[in-house]
């Protein structure tokens, strides 16, 4: 019995030492995985690291203008470019010396800062918080910004050539750009030569308005604050408009906006009143009588000018360009504002006015671009680190939904911004 006992015990003695090497083998096993989960998810954070950090691709921009080359400017400070080329069909000529003056506002201001630009090394001057200059002279400013970035990125303007079919077969395949930015404009043809529809989708900003321009050679080119003028009504009873009456009734529409515009030599105007059905408005909007509008502006322009520029007299008043009627005022974009080129592996997207663009003039069209601008270093970065295709189809299309999200906000509230306050 005792034997029995004693055999029984060292049975259950190497029972116990099973379990406990059975547990401590599961225990090894078990420190050994994390320890390897552990390591492999070290090392391929740090290779993601590594390979996002060492990232670079090659952009072309197609459109020196002010949104191509702020374009321009956005993808050197993306810290993602290697290779960068600005093209463009005229000349550097041509390019600068074009007189129109740009309102910068409060917001593309902001925008500029954070991207190294310095308005006080930039002929202009301010009015509340609105930075106005030339075109001309805001491009040549950011052409310098870029002349100074070739220490760290390769950097090649090319004025005078255009962006063909041509041009792009005699792109080396291997130095093919991973991404193609195209802005040329709304006359330009970019985006035919990479495949891109040219539908755009047409929407009324519920307002219509006038335009007019004048240039006076015997005044300089100096950059001017605008001039706003609001609830303006006009005397039509000459024409047989009775705008009085309406004027005096509450539920009449607000009357019109007024901006004066543009630089001292040339002069621009913008006219816009909200939709309505009021007699001045149906009158103005279907009259044949072309010398209306040009008398408004006329009159409009002289109540309002700044006090050291001269009137505008009767002879000057026959070489104004303006409106002949008011017309609705309408936001066109591109339904297609990015793309992917397959077999290429480059992401193409559109900005500035040929991606969005008003038929109502009013001085801060570079304002639209701008607000298209502000996704993209994002969208350079996610493009640039991207592990496969469908990295890069997310990035193109969270580019395509802010290009929709800004084309909603200039509907509803571009004009409010740029003449109703």
């Amino acid at each position: 019995m005792d034997g029995m006992h004693a055999a029984n015990g060292g049975v259950g003695d190497m029972g116990e030492n099973a379990g406990e090497r059975y547990r401590a083998l599961a225990y090894d096993t078990a420190l050994s995985t994390l320890a390897a989960i552990f390591v492999y998810v070290v090392v391929k954070v740090s290779l993601d690291g590594i390979r996002q950090w060492r990232a670079r691709i090659s952009v072309l921009i197609v459109g020196s203008g002010p949104v191509g080359l702020t374009a321009a400017l956005v993808a050197v400070r993306s810290g993602k470019v290697l290779k960068l080329t600005v093209l463009d069909e005229r000349y550097r000529t041509a390019l600068l010396c074009r007189p129109q003056q740009i309102a910068l506002d409060p917001r593309s201001v902001k925008f500029l800062l954070g991207l190294g630009v310095d308005f006080d090394n930039m002929e202009g001057c301010w009015h509340n918080e609105h930075f106005f200059t030339r075109i001309g002279v805001f491009q040549e400013y950011l052409l310098s910004i870029l002349e100074q970035k070739k220490q760290k990125v390769e950097v090649k303007v090319q004025l005078g050539t255009k962006f063909t079919e041509e041009y792009l077969r005699r792109i080396p395949h291997n130095h093919w750009p991973r991404v193609i930015v195209v802005a040329d404009g709304s006359c330009g043809d970019s985006c035919s030569v990479l495949g891109i529809s040219s539908d755009y989708t047409v929407e009324s900003c519920h307002a219509y308005g006038a335009n007019a321009a004048i240039e006076r050679l015997d005044q300089r080119q100096v950059p001017t604050p605008e001039i706003r003028a609001h609830s303006l009504y006009f005397d039509l009873s000459a024409y047989g408009v009775e705008a009085l009456r309406e004027h005096r009734n509450p539920a009449s529409k607000p009357g019109f906006h007024l901006k004066i515009y543009g630089t001292f030599r040339n002069r621009y105007m913008a006219l816009v009143c909200p939709a309505s059905e009021t007699k001045m408005v149906r009158f103005l909007r279907h009259t044949a009588n072309s010398s209306i509008m040009k008398n408004i502006f006329h009159q409009s322009f002289n109540a309002y000018k700044t006090d050291i520029e001269p009137r505008l007299s009767d002879v000057t008043r026959h070489h104004m360009q303006c409106s002949r009627r008011l017309f609705e005022i309408q936001l066109s974009h591109r339904r297609i504002s990015a793309a992917y080129i397959d077999g290429d592996n480059v992401a193409v997207t559109v900005e500035g006015e040929a991606a969005r663009v008003l038929n109502f003039d009013t001085g801060c069209g570079v304002n639209l671009g701008m607000r298209g601008l502000e996704s993209m270093g994002t969208f350079i970065y996610r493009t640039a680190t991207a592990v496969d295709q469908n990295d890069i189809l997310e990035a193109l299309s969270a580019k395509m939904q802010h290009s929709r999200q800004v084309a909603e906000t200039i509907k509803q509230t571009g004009l409010v911004e740029s003449m109703y306050e």
